[in-house]
């Protein structure tokens, strides 16, 4: 299946996105990761206000394959977090890259972003798994 990722996010090796969204970052996961868990049942994030430290685990989604840890793509403290997806965890599967989003981060360290895949880099590493 050929997925098609928006110019402007970044991708972690853990299929996290990040999105600059003003002085914030906006964190989902890809739709390829949506894609590969199949129906998602369930969603688990932190509570706003909690520090993020890039690649430690903040929550988990299950699916009814598998229950995956989401890893943070970027440090930085969590704002606001969409309720809307964990009361219904099909929001994330229908729309991962637009409402589906899971974080609002403001970042501590934004140079981060730099040292993620852009949208080529991360398809092209899709299609050689």
């Amino acid at each position: 299946m050929a997925f098609n990722f928006p110019d402007h996010f970044r991708f972690s090796e853990t299929h996290e996105y990040a999105r600059v969204d003003g002085d914030l970052v906006r964190v989902g996961i890809s739709a390829f990761a949506v894609d590969q868990l199949g129906d998602i049942v369930f969603v688990d994030l932190p509570e706003v206000g909690a520090a993020l430290e890039r690649g430690s685990s903040f929550g988990s989604v299950e699916s009814v394959k598998a229950v995956e840890e989401l890893h943070a793509p970027i440090s930085g403290e969590l704002v606001r977090r969409n309720e809307s997806v964990l009361s219904s965890p099909d929001e994330l599967q229908n729309d991962p890259h637009g409402e589906g989003w899971l974080l609002l981060i403001r970042p501590t360290e934004p140079t981060q972003l730099q040292e993620m895949m852009d949208a080529a880099t991360y398809a092209s590493k899709l299609s050689t798994e």
